[in-house]
């Protein structure tokens, strides 16, 4: 019963942030969870959860902008450009 409370509860805050706030928020815990995973310590953990919520805001920023879409050119550069119709 406390883990249905507690995960209504974070369900509930996660609410009202913006698209941005979501995709850092989860960002940074898949990456705390891979890293950790990854490397067996908390210093791991804390260096994914760095990078994936960066990753998750950058993400998240890009759906905020009506009609722009997120792309990777056939080097890996990332750009923002139209959405095709």
């Amino acid at each position: 019963m406390k883990k249905a409370i507690a995960l209504v509860l974070v369900a509930l805050s996660v609410a009202s942030c913006t698209q941005t706030e979501k995709g850092a928020g989860i960002g940074a815990v898949s990456g705390a969870i891979i890293g950790g995973a990854i490397t067996g310590d908390v210093r791991g953990a804390a260096v994914g959860a760095a990078i994936g919520g960066v990753s998750g805001a950058v993400i998240g920023h890009v759906s905020e902008q009506p009609g722009q879409c997120y792309y990777r050119d056939r080097y890996g550069r990332r750009y923002i450009d139209a959405c095709p119709r």
